[in-house]
């Protein structure tokens, strides 16, 4: 399972509650551009329209920018390709306070293009800080160690 893009602020930023994968709906010179690992899903989250998902903030850059269509657009609204009953549980907790949807990851599952998306809570500043002591800790017990 290849990853083609990675969000690693994700679980630093946020608290992980569940995790779902989707597929995604793309062109075929998007799915060039993301094979060469060109793209971002940096400050990109997922909203329920309708009965449907979409993935706002995404960024795919051009394949070859002299042959791409000149209307396509980079950050473009994306639609998830999702089970209904996924959808209308997203939904659900996409409108309950505080919880976000957001991607972690885009990656290979045999020859199609899947995305990890995860509903998140936002950390407070003072757990973001309590990690960062705490990796600090394990980073120097394990200089110690080595020495």
């Amino acid at each position: 399972m290849p990853i083609l893009l990675k969000n690693k602020k994700v679980y630093f930023d946020y608290e992980v509650l569940e995790e779902f994968e989707a597929g995604l709906e793309l062109k075929g010179y998007e799915v060039k551009s993301l094979r060469q690992s060109r793209g971002s899903i940096l400050g990109a989250r997922v909203i329920i329209r309708g009965e449907e998902a979409y993935i706002i903030g995404m960024e795919i850059p051009p394949y070859q920018p002299a042959n791409t269509p000149k209307d396509y657009e980079p950050q473009r609204t994306r639609k998830l390709l999702l089970k209904k009953q996924e959808i209308n549980y997203l939904f659900g907790k996409g409108e309950e306070r505080g919880l976000t949807i957001v991607p972690i990851k885009v990656y290979y599952k045999g020859p199609k293009i899947k995305i990890k998306i995860a509903v998140v809570r936002g950390q407070k500043k003072y757990d973001k800080r309590q990690k960062i002591r705490k990796r600090e800790e394990k980073r120097k017990i394990e200089r110690e160690l080595k020495i």
